[in-house]
């Protein structure tokens, strides 16, 4: 089977259960008051800090990060953004976005260690195609 045809089958429901995560998954509700964190790098050790359980620190730190490796395949559905930095351009846009949206319907905290991770996991994900493109190329033909 073909690794793009697949990709592009899954993709857009992957698209859509992130975005249900994001706004009502996880025990997800609308907070009494908008919060934003804009201090790079400082809520998540923070977050480490104070959490005591391992398995919220994994879920929440590396979730941000491995939910989001398949979008750094996204070339493989629209060509133009198969080069890294419109990739990223793109991809940095649209999660502001969703952040965005996050803070003003008060379902999540506009958080930009969330937009760092989560580019951090489109990276890895460009970074994975472009070794899979290489190593394995009748497979993703």
């Amino acid at each position: 089977m073909m690794l793009k045809k697949l990709y592009k089958f899954i993709i857009l429901p992957y698209t859509i259960f992130l975005l249900y995560l994001m706004f009502f998954g996880m025990g997800r509700h609308q907070m009494e008051y908008n919060i934003i964190r804009i201090k790079p790098i400082l809520s998540t050790i923070y977050f480490i800090e104070e959490t005591f359980s391992l398995k919220d620190i994994l879920t929440i730190v590396l979730g941000n990060v491995l939910m989001f490796i398949p979008f750094g395949f996204l070339g493989w559905v629209f060509p133009r953004l198969k080069d890294l930095k419109s990739l990223t351009i793109d991809f940095v846009s649209v999660i502001i976005i969703v952040e965005a949206f996050q803070y003003f319907s008060r379902r999540g905290v506009f958080d930009v260690d969330d937009v760092i991770l989560n580019t951090f996991g489109v990276y890895l994900g460009w970074q994975i195609c472009e070794f899979l493109e290489l190593r394995f190329k009748s497979l993703v033909v």
